[in-house]
């Protein structure tokens, strides 16, 4: 009973015994450990959710441009494409006229159409010299165009030609043109641009109306040098008075 009341006695007073003070302080330590392996684990995590993310945007961005140079790198291909091989009404390049060679069909005639058009945004007049004019296969003819910068400023140009019925367009052919060239106009100036052209005498005699058709496209933006180019003789004429 001695023992005992002695040792409830200690344990009364306010000095824990060595051991509870060590376990408890073992079990505060390894709580604290704990917490900070889950915090670390925690930031590992979103260090690596943060990793994933950029380079899914990367790949992203990568794919991005990719389809946008592929989409570009069409244009040009399929502007070939329709060259070569006339679908679509596109017209060929300029064709080389040897009138020993071109045997002129005297016998009918067909009838081919001049359409003009500006596109959307574009300040220019366009427009052709006649609408329309009968032509004998195998003989050369002339038709001038003529385009108007209404704007404040020098812009150019490019027209793109296309034929229909598309059939027609490998027998249309052009031994002048102002189709496809950079045209620079000043703010105000009128431009005349000739076309030469022959409708092939192997044409075939259902094809009996052509319509040739222009569409006229902005490219100052694309076109830096020539205006630069444009400006700087202005400049220099100005400063020759």
């Amino acid at each position: 009973m001695g023992f005992l009341g002695k040792a409830q006695k200690d344990w009364s007073g306010h000095f824990p015994p060595p051991l509870l003070t060590t376990a408890s302080h073992n079990r505060r330590r390894s709580a604290e450990s704990s917490r900070g392996i889950e915090i670390d684990r925690d930031m590992n995590s979103r260090l690596e959710q943060q990793a994933g993310i950029a380079k899914t945007v990367k790949k992203l961005c990568l794919v991005l441009v990719g389809m946008v140079g592929f989409v570009f790198a069409l244009v040009p291909i399929y502007d070939l494409f329709c060259e070569v091989t006339g679908l679509n009404g596109k017209t060929g390049g300029q064709y080389t006229y040897v009138e020993s060679e071109m045997e002129a069909d005297l016998s009918r005639e067909v009838r081919v159409n001049f359409i003009t058009n500006t596109n959307q945004g574009m300040n220019w007049e366009f427009w052709p010299e006649k609408g329309a004019i009968k032509v004998n296969p195998g003989t050369i003819h002339r038709v001038n165009f003529f385009v108007r910068n209404r704007s404040s400023f020098p812009t150019v140009g490019r027209a793109i030609p296309s034929v229909a019925p598309g059939l027609a367009a490998g027998y249309f052919h052009k031994t002048e043109c102002f189709c496809f060239e950079q045209q620079l106009l000043a703010p105000g100036e009128v431009m005349e641009m000739p076309l030469r052209f022959i409708v092939g005498p192997e044409i075939p005699g259902d094809i009996k109306e052509i319509s040739l058709s222009y569409a006229l496209f902005d490219i100052t933006e694309e076109s830096a040098d020539l205006i630069e180019s444009f400006n700087n003789g202005i400049t220099i004429a100005a400063a020759g008075r």
